[in-house]
């Protein structure tokens, strides 16, 4: 089964993507993670690609599909994947109906003032990488993995996330429009547990 996850910023795409992956067997695949090995390997898409990050722009639709397609005839992605990152926009999502056939698009609905909430009171470790919220931590400002003072990501301050939602209903927000008039979009409540999510999604996707 091949999946698309869209949502806004702190709806928890990247936690649940997980634990769908493990149980139905199926690769995550990040376009963030795979245009850094493609850079790395410096594939024939991946040398393109690396031209315009090095020049600080932002990396051109037909190269992003190229890289994409190249990742998708790989044989862990024979029986499904989910797709987390692509697409982002209308014309990305046109593009990709050349090269896949998508079964389900999994949208996680969070309201802002609750992605607000969630994002701003994020609290990230900058020794081993855990992140926390203010609301379970009971004013404690250490990791409790390995003692080091927890931080707030730049990304994580409301100006900031307020801005990163504004970009979102602007460019990602019209894929929903536009998965829907095809019939493959399932709307999920993101406000409840994150195991309550999890049998939610997997409902959808047996549906």
């Amino acid at each position: 089964m091949n999946i698309i996850f869209v949502g806004p910023p702190g709806a928890g795409k990247g936690t649940q993507a997980v634990e769908i992956c493990k149980a139905k067997g199926i690769p995550q695949i990040s376009t963030g993670d795979i245009l850094r090995k493609a850079i790395k390997e410096g594939t024939e898409t991946g040398l393109k690609a690396k031209a315009f990050v090095e020049a600080g722009q932002l990396v051109p639709d037909d190269v992003l599909i190229g890289i994409i397609k190249d990742r998708l005839a790989q044989s862990d992605c024979a029986d499904g994947y989910i797709l987390d990152g692509f697409p982002r926009t209308v014309p990305q999502a046109e593009a990709l109906e050349g090269i896949a056939k998508i079964d389900v698009v999994i949208e996680l609905d969070v309201p802002d003032d609750v992605l607000v909430d969630r994002l701003s009171g994020r609290r990230v470790c900058p020794g081993c990488g855990a992140t926390y919220h203010v609301s379970m931590l009971g004013g404690e400002t250490k990791c409790a993995a390995c003692g080091a003072e927890l931080i707030v990501r730049k990304d994580d301050m409301p100006e900031t996330v307020l801005n990163r939602l504004k970009v979102y209903h602007a460019q990602t927000a019209p894929l929903v429009s536009f998965y829907e008039k095809k019939g493959t979009l399932r709307k999920i409540d993101g406000t409840s547990g994150v195991s309550e999510i999890f049998k939610a999604i997997m409902n959808a996707l047996e549906a």
